[in-house]
Parts: C-alpha cells; structure tokens; sequence
C-alpha cells in the first residue's frame, strides 16, 4: 500500500534545479520534492506521497495522524526495510536488529568410525 503521510520540513534546498525538502515522518526522514507547494517553509508539516509534498497541513492534524499511522503499524509498512518486513513475515527474527539473540549452531553429526590402515 502507498500512503499519504504527513511530514515536517526539517530543511529545504535545490536539487538539479528542483525545490527539495529533508522532511521528517516520525522519525524517518525523506528527501521530497517541493514543486507543487512552492511556498511550504521549513517546520511547516504537508502531506506526501510517492516522494511529493501535495498539500499543506496543520500541525495537530499532522501529529495526529502520525500517532495513528503508527498505532496501525503503517509507518512501519510504509517506510520499513522490506528484508526485515519479509523475516518478520516468515516469523524469523530480523538478525541485525540491536536485540537479535543468535541461535546456536547445530551440533556436527557424528560421523562413522573410521577404519585405521596399516602401513
């Protein structure tokens, strides 16, 4: 699913002549382009999608919203890395989370005796 998620606009440059934003999304932060919101300030919040700042948006409904998303597990959808969604998929844990346990390693099978040759 691809999401319109609010963002606050950290800071705001030009990208091969293109207005760009870094825009934070609860945590995530995006580079998004500014085209269509020309006059969108830094620490304003604006709703994106696909990579484009679309419309502007109050602060409270932003929070908002966010606070949802993420209750819901879609921030993590949205923006989470797809090799850790597909283990947690698989019910494996991720192993390079900060709180992965190693299992051990499998026991080598014992192998048959084998037969001494004489000289």
């Amino acid at each position: 699913m691809c999401l319109a998620v609010p963002g606050r606009v950290l800071d705001i440059g030009e990208k091969d002549g293109t207005r760009m934003a870094t825009v934070d999304f609860g945590g995530v932060q995006k580079e998004v382009c500014l085209e269509y919101l020309p006059d969108l300030q830094v620490g304003e919040y604006a709703i994106v999608h696909v990579g484009f700042a679309l419309q502007r948006l109050d602060e409270e409904s932003a929070k908002q919203t966010l606070e949802l998303f993420a209750q819901l597990g879609m921030l993590q959808e949205e923006f989470g890395d797809p090799w850790e969604q597909a283990a947690a998929a698989g019910g494996e844990p991720w192993p390079f989370a900060d709180d992965f346990e190693p299992r051990p390693a499998p026991e080598p099978a014992l192998a048959a005796p084998q037969e001494e040759v004489q000289p």
